[in-house]
């Protein structure tokens, strides 16, 4: 599965960054060992329904140190049989590009 997420805690910075505490979940799916991609708006990440979950769990709890309350948004694309996705669709497009 891909899982593009992004997590973002409450309250904090007063100019209203987040970067610090983005950087935080940026690391636990870095770390997880994953194929993973973050770009301005999402980080992405592949493999197993548990061990995603399990990431992006994780993932929240970081962000949200010192934090009241968090906001997640998700997006999931679920296909069995399927691996290398984070790379091959992008690729589908760019072949339809050339």
């Amino acid at each position: 599965m891909l899982v593009a997420f992004s997590v973002s805690p409450a309250g904090g910075d007063p100019d209203g960054g987040v970067s610090e505490a983005v950087s935080r979940a940026v690391k636990v799916v870095r770390d997880s060992g994953l194929p993973n991609s973050t770009n301005a708006m999402f980080t992405n990440v592949e493999g197993d329904w548990d061990e995603v979950m399990d990431v992006v769990k994780r993932a929240v709890e970081a962000a949200g140190e010192g934090a009241a309350r968090v906001s997640l948004v998700l997006k999931a694309d679920i296909r069995p049989g399927y691996e290398g996705q984070l790379t091959a669709k992008v690729e589908r497009v760019e072949q339809h590009l050339r």
